[in-house]
């Protein structure tokens, strides 16, 4: 039946021409991303060369060539021409690391991405099936209980949890009588497989650094699970309820319906504003989990945006914020095909 649909959908010419549009109409969003984020970094009053050179102690002639290698006495116009065309064939280095930046960014997001894709499933896991019950369940002690745990953990900020969490681990550690886990050391495979380390780790058949990297993804994954689980739920609820209330499944009630294909209805029909919030937590767990990633010692590029603030990198935060919106842009359109293949009545 979903390839059926899917045929349906991709052969509609209007939907071919949406796609063309829509397109085209990601090159102006991002250069519109590029340039305001330009604008932020590049023209505000500030001595970046100096900042990048040491500060008050830095040496003038390192001063003026940084001045130089990053165009900043040179018009507006040609700094932005700088940035665009570093930009775009990745020439554009940190003043920090001395790195192109997308090719940081690139090491960096395996470990981003591995905790986005444990971070996710965990929430569908847990959102699903509680928001589900809590719907049939309304108004029950059960669906209260569920409502506060949903509000606590939209209102819990997600570094406090990742410290219980890891507070939580040291004392079970310690009731044992073991020594508590060190949360700064990382193994990695001997190879490079797919760049996902744990599934690397599993492919080559290394236990020990699989064991090592489960752990220390599993405990920052599960803090964001919680806190989206929790988001998950309270949407997936307020959708159920609001398709059980609709005509067609009251009519299908009084026909004598099974509940089980009652449910299957419901489920397909809440299937596209979920799609949407999925969609877009998960591209913001990809621009980078800052402060879980701080609070458990995660190498990946929220971490890393992290620390350049100290060291005043314009070029780095610059390139993690262009990162993550070209995520989110790339992210919105992907939703908007699955609009149309998982519901062929939507027309372009």
């Amino acid at each position: 039946m979903f390839r059926s649909t899917a045929n349906v959908v991709l052969s509609m010419p209007n939907f071919a021409r949406y796609l063309a549009r829509r397109f085209i109409t990601l090159i102006p969003t991002v250069l519109g991303v590029v340039f305001i984020t330009f604008a932020i970094g590049y023209i505000i009053p500030s001595d970046l060369a100096r900042a990048w050179a040491g500060g008050i102690k830095a040496r003038p002639e390192l001063v003026e060539e940084l001045k130089k290698k990053y165009h900043l006495e040179d018009p507006l116009f040609a700094q932005f021409y700088f940035f665009l065309s570093g930009i775009l064939t990745n020439s554009l280095e940190s003043p920090t690391t001395g790195a192109p930046i997308f090719s940081i960014l690139m090491a960096l997001f395996p470990f981003t991405a591995q905790l986005a894709i444990m971070s996710v499933s965990i929430a569908i896991l847990i959102g699903f099936p509680v928001g589900i019950f809590s719907a049939l369940k309304r108004d029950t002690i059960s669906d209260y209980l569920i409502r506060i745990w949903t509000l606590s953990m939209n209102a819990m900020p997600a570094f406090l949890l990742g410290y219980i969490i890891r507070y939580a681990v040291d004392v079970t550690y310690e009731e044992m009588g073991m020594v508590p886990p060190e949360f700064s050391k990382i193994s990695m495979p001997s190879h490079r497989i797919t760049g996902l380390p744990i599934l690397d780790a599993l492919l080559l058949g290394e236990s020990k650094v699989l064991c090592n990297l489960l752990f220390r993804f599993f405990w920052p994954a599960l803090t964001l699970g919680l806190i989206y689980g929790g988001i998950y739920a309270r949407f997936i609820r307020n959708s159920v309820l609001d398709v059980l209330n609709s005509e067609f499944i009251i009519f299908l009630k009084a026909k004598g319906v099974p509940k089980s294909a009652i449910l299957r209805h419901v489920l397909k029909n809440t299937m596209i504003p979920l799609i949407t919030v999925i969609g877009f937590s998960f591209a913001n767990l990809l621009g980078g989990a800052v402060l879980v990633e701080i609070v458990f010692h995660l190498p990946g590029i929220g971490s890393f945006m992290y620390n350049s603030l100290f060291l005043y990198d314009v070029v780095i935060i610059l390139g993690t914020t262009l990162f993550f919106a070209v995520i989110v842009i790339l992210t919105s359109l992907i939703i908007d095909i699955l609009y149309g293949i998982i519901d062929p009545r939507i027309r372009y």
